[in-house]
């Protein structure tokens, strides 16, 4: 199974959306991590289905996120990933707490996206 979770420099990035690089996690059949890769999506930043498509084409069943807006979850989900939520500290942490069944994915949804004023 192979996971990806948003990178910055080995922590969990809390801002899904502005997310240059992602880590791809595989993990085997014994719930252990096997390999981490990073894998840069510059130039993805805000664009929901192309980040979906993008980790789909890395093989990706499950996305595990710090925050995230609805957006990026629609965008995530109608393409087949599962996404949990609440992960932070390091990325190599949070891939071996799922490997081992001890992540708790906690919703937490970014909505600050309305905040955003034009004057």
């Amino acid at each position: 199974m192979k996971i990806a979770i948003p990178d910055n420099n080995g922590e969990v990035n809390q801002h899904f959306g502005q997310s240059r690089s992602f880590s791809i996690i595989e993990i085997d059949n014994n719930s252990q991590v096997i390999d981490i890769k990073t894998v840069s999506a510059a130039g993805l930043q805000h664009q929901h289905e192309g980040i979906a498509d993008f980790l789909r084409n890395q093989g990706v069943e499950v996305v595990i996120v710090g925050g995230i807006g609805q957006g990026a979850i629609d965008g995530l989900e109608s393409r087949g990933l599962k996404v949990l939520f609440g992960a932070s500290g390091s990325v190599k942490d949070t891939a071996e707490a799922f490997a081992e069944g001890r992540f708790i994915s906690k919703r937490t949804v970014c909505n600050h996206h309305g905040a955003h004023h034009h004057r």
